[in-house]
């Protein structure tokens, strides 16, 4: 005895689907179609990811870095730009303990976030949400010349 089904498209406690989308009679399921495996859980295809409006992803990486303390320019490309720059600049191939370069990259990391800010400002200020270059020159004009930096 067959019983009779709630919905149209013959399953108990699902509603119907229209034509074209997964799971309309007549389509294929399975993993050759590209649908859900039978009998097979825990292997992730059935869940779907989190659709995030614009702009809370980027506020959740904000609140994120904001919490910690952690350097963000990872140490050892740091480290060689920092050995290249010397060595440009004096020509000798010099020894730098793993503090100092440290030191240089709190103080370098420092100046970028705080101009990032100010520049973020200035494009608040400008009625934008995106940076653009302008306003990090307009940021650097702001502060003046700083010392020990070629004014560019």
């Amino acid at each position: 005895m067959v019983r009779p089904s709630a919905s149209p498209s013959g399953r108990r406690g699902t509603p119907a689907r229209g034509p074209g989308r997964a799971g309309a009679p007549g389509r294929r399921q399975g993993p050759a179609a590209g649908g859900p495996t039978p009998g097979r859980s825990g292997d992730g295809q059935g869940k779907r990811r989190k659709k995030f409006r614009p702009g809370t992803r980027a506020l959740m990486e904000i609140r994120k870095y904001q919490k910690s303390t952690s350097l963000l320019i990872r140490k050892l490309p740091f480290s060689r730009l920092v050995r290249e720059v010397c060595q440009d600049v004096g020509g000798l191939d010099l020894r730098w303990q793993a503090y100092a370069i440290m030191a240089l990259q709190e103080a370098a990391e420092a100046f970028l976030v705080g101009l990032l800010e100010d520049a973020n400002l200035c494009a608040l200020h400008a009625k934008r949400v995106t940076l653009m270059p302008r306003d990090i020159q307009l940021a650097r004009r702001i502060r003046g010349p700083e010392k020990g930096f070629a004014a560019t």
